[in-house]
Order: C-alpha cells, then sequence, then structure tokens
C-alpha cells in the first residue's frame, strides 16, 4: 500500500519542480537577467542589450559609481548650470574649478554639473572619488561631475548625423566645435544655464531666457539660459548643422546664435546699462558678463586701483581662449591684480589651494 503511495508522490513532486522550473526560466527571459555594478542599482541586461546608446551610457556612469536614474533626475531639474570639458583632461585647469566653485556659491539652491570628456574612459572609480579629485569642490553638495558622453548628448536632435560623419582629425577647431554642439544640444533637452569655464560667477541671474552679448553687434555663446525644449535652441541646431564650417573659427558658435537671433530681433543697441527683450529672450547688456572686453583680456593679470566694481555683472568672462602665449598668464597670489581680486572674492576655496601650492613652490 505504502509502496503504491510512493510513486505518485513522488511523480506529482517531479511535476511541481517542473512546473517551478519552467516559471522561473520563462519569468528570466521576460523579465531579463539583472546585475550589479559597483555602488549602483541593478539593470536588466535584456533590455541594454536592445538599446546600444543606452548600454554606452549606463556602463560608463555606472562603472564611475553613478546612477544613471540619479544622472537624467538632476538634468532633468530644468534648471541645472552647465559647464564642459571636451577635452580628454582629468585634472582641470585652476580657473576652470574658480569657475564651478563660483556657481555653487551663487546659486546654491542649483545643481551644478561638470561634464568632462575624460572621464568617459574611467572605469575604476566612484563618485566620492571624482569628487576627492576636486578637494576645492568636495564641499558643495550642489556641484556633480558627470562623463561627457557624446553620442548620448546628441541623441535625438538634429546633431546627431552631424557628430557620426565628421572627420575630426581634419577639424582645426575640434574640442571647440564639440563644445558647441553639447551645449546646445543639453540645454535643448534639459533647460538650465550654460557657462563657458572661465567665466566667474559673481550674482544671480534673474531671468530663465537670456543670451549674453558681447558687444552691440554679436552675441556670445560663452554663457546662456533657457527653458526646456525652446524653439530658439532648436533653431540653433538645425543652422549648426545647416551652415557648418568647423574651419572658421565661431562659426558654430558666437556667430550661429548672433544669426538665429538676427531673425527675431533686429534692433542691437544698447541704452546705457538696459538689455533688450527679442521675443521672450533677454539679450543682456556686453557689461553683464564683458565688462573687461577681449582686445583688454591681459588687464585680468594687471593691478587695478581701485578694483572695479561688479554690481551689473552676473560674471567675468576671463577670454581663456586668448590666453595661449608663450609665457600663459597666471594667478599668482600676492600680485594684487584684479584676477586675484575675483579669486579672492568669488572662489576662495580655490584661491587658498593656489596659496598653497605657490607657499610650496617657493
Amino acid at each position: 500500500m505504502l509502496n503504491s503511495l510512493k510513486i505518485p508522490a513522488l511523480l506529482i513532486l517531479l511535476l511541481l519542480f517542473a512546473i517551478i522550473y519552467y516559471l522561473f526560466y520563462q519569468q528570466n527571459n521576460i523579465l531579463g537577467i539583472y546585475f550589479r555594478y559597483p555602488g549602483n542599482k541593478s539593470y536588466n541586461l535584456n533590455n541594454i542589450k536592445n538599446q546600444a546608446d543606452d548600454n554606452i551610457f549606463q556602463e560608463t556612469t555606472a562603472s564611475l559609481g553613478i546612477s544613471p536614474t540619479n544622472y537624467k533626475n538632476i538634468l532633468s531639474q530644468g534648471n541645472v548650470i552647465i559647464f564642459l570639458e571636451t577635452t580628454n583632461k582629468l585634472e582641470p585647469a585652476h580657473l576652470v574649478l574658480c569657475a564651478v566653485e563660483s556657481a555653487a556659491r551663487v546659486y546654491p539652491n542649483r545643481s551644478v554639473i561638470l561634464f568632462m570628456k575624460g572621464l568617459s574612459t574611467l572605469k575604476s572609480e566612484d563618485e566620492n572619488s571624482l569628487r576627492n579629485r576636486f578637494p576645492t569642490l568636495s564641499s558643495f553638495n550642489n556641484v556633480y561631475i558627470f562623463p561627457l558622453l557624446t553620442e548620448e548628448v546628441f541623441k535625438d536632435t538634429p546633431l546627431l548625423p552631424w557628430y557620426l560623419k565628421v572627420n575630426t582629425s581634419m577639424e582645426k577647431y575640434w574640442t571647440h566645435v564639440l563644445a558647441d554642439g553639447c551645449r546646445l544640444a543639453l540645454i535643448w533637452k534639459y533647460g538650465g544655464m550654460y557657462f563657458d569655464t572661465d567665466i566667474v560667477s559673481i550674482q544671480p541671474i534673474p531671468v530663465v531666457n537670456f543670451l549674453a552679448a558681447e558687444s552691440s553687434k554679436y552675441s556670445s555663446n560663452g554663457a546662456l539660459g533657457f527653458s526646456p525644449h525652446h524653439e530658439f535652441i532648436w533653431k540653433c541646431m538645425e543652422d549648426f548643422v545647416r551652415n557648418y564650417k568647423g574651419e572658421v573659427w565661431g562659426q558654430q558658435g558666437p556667430l550661429l546664435l548672433t544669426r538665429i537671433l538676427e531673425q527675431i530681433c533686429l534692433q542691437h543697441s544698447f541704452m546705457a546699462l538696459e538689455d533688450i527683450m527679442c521675443g521672450n529672450i533677454t539679450f543682456m547688456n556686453p557689461v553683464r558678463f564683458y565688462s573687461v572686453s577681449g582686445n583688454n583680456w591681459r588687464t585680468f593679470y594687471e593691478v587695478w586701483k581701485p578694483v572695479p566694481i561688479f554690481n551689473n555683472s552676473y560674471g567675468s568672462h576671463f577670454w581663456n581662449y586668448m590666453n595661449h602665449e608663450k609665457a600663459a598668464k597666471v594667478v599668482i597670489p600676492g600680485s594684487n591684480t584684479l584676477a586675484e581680486y575675483l579669486y579672492k572674492q568669488y572662489c576662495p576655496d580655490n584661491y587658498e589651494v593656489l596659496k598653497m601650492k605657490n607657499k610650496n613652490n617657493v
């Protein structure tokens, strides 16, 4: 009797085992195999394999200990401040660090992001160790350092086809042109403000949509801000591709923004310190960022008596791309130059590190 019951019971157990195994196998086929990156969430392998761009994006951010979800959430706040490093440098110049620190201080309630192209090749650092690379920034909770993944940045914009076919080895100003494109794509997608890494922030900008004039005739692209998906930025990206001339300095940058601005705003004559409204875009008086003109960039490294007052400025542009003489101008602690004054006032942490380095080198 017992032996006769054992056989059906064994068959039932085998059947249950087969059902459980089948359900488990099917669930993994449907849901995908999950895996973990160090310090990060689980990700669905099947989904990632089906999305090549997302694969690159997630693998790189995760290998740096940065959560892709967190990455996108921060950008999607709509009011971030963006800086770009489009070379492969992993140790930004002190002027770059000063620019980021000053923005973090002036805009404490906004996320400040430094995108670095060189980080896309790193595979062994977490978010904390990245922050520790830059001690003058590590105390700011609103500063983030992310890899610049160019295909991901240009995805779903008119710039991706251009980027995929451009021959970078033939481009005379490639790092500048790449930065020109990236700022447009990022501001189009996420909104917020973009600043060049040689702009020291002085006081908050009170408007959302703005361009900064270099003169009454020309817009710069060193400082700009827009809400997400603004039509002006989309037109700029279309013109970027349609009228691309990589051999012409500024063609994809200041000249591009000036061309599109002229389509909606013919009046560029500034009255005293007033800005100009072009539709819903504020075209800012040159004094807002360019109180020191490009022709006078060397005066940043001279002693000013008295020190100028920047009450009408939101930031100060150092014109660093012009600073490539045989003996490049630098900030020297104790020199009493205008540049030193700006460092002491608006990026004091960076200035203290600079002082220590200078002391150790004496």
